[in-house]
């Protein structure tokens, strides 16, 4: 029997262990593998942030947020609930730092409603919590939603995206009312509600 290499180094390989050469190469490869993953990804974020920034998600409809209260669909006049021609409800809402415009709405049971909504200064968020309402609402732009409340009742809206300091103070209040209740009101007292 041959006497062993007093150097572990020089000794011979043991049954099953992998040459120090094919171990180098096989991390070289998935180095370069994963290597080629990250820039893929990160191309993917860039690419989708810049495509997101240009056109956001929900409805893309752009609206001046400096003049938006002066004239047009979010004069102050047009604010709250109206009924179209079709008898679906339409409210009209301006998110501004740390309230909604107006702050109370009331709006037919067992009638399609949509909501459209603006931002005069930050991002905010508007969510009514056992619906499908939710959505961001940006200054530049109009967001849409549209539900249907299947029930009378009062529905409290937070602002669910950070606004700034009185975010926490930030609601707004969806009054469902039977259709002949609603019918009875004139568009001011639509929009300048009561809660119960």
């Amino acid at each position: 029997m041959a006497e062993e290499p007093a150097n572990p180094a020089l000794r011979p390989l043991a049954d099953g262990a992998v040459p120090e050469a094919v171990v180098a190469r096989t991390e070289e490869r998935w180095l370069t593998f994963m290597a080629a993953m990250l820039g893929i990804m990160l191309v993917i974020v860039v690419v989708t942030s810049a495509v997101a920034a240009l056109h956001p998600a929900s409805n893309v409809e752009v609206i001046q947020p400096q003049t938006l209260h002066l004239d047009g669909e979010f004069a102050e006049s047009n604010l709250g609930t109206a009924i179209g021609p079709d008898g679906s409800a339409t409210v009209r809402i301006i998110a501004e730092q740390f309230d909604f415009v107006p702050n109370c709405v009331e709006v037919p049971v067992d009638t399609p409603v949509r909501f459209r909504l603006t931002s005069a200064d930050v991002i905010h968020g508007f969510l009514l919590p056992e619906t499908n309402v939710n959505t961001m609402v940006m200054p530049g732009f109009v967001a849409e939603v549209r539900t249907k409340f299947t029930h009378v009742g009062d529905y409290d809206m937070p602002c669910h995206e950070f606004c700034g300091l009185g975010h926490h103070d930030m609601w707004t209040h969806v009054i469902v009312v039977d259709k002949t209740t609603f019918a009875g009101k004139g568009p001011l007292e639509r929009a300048r509600c009561e809660r119960k």
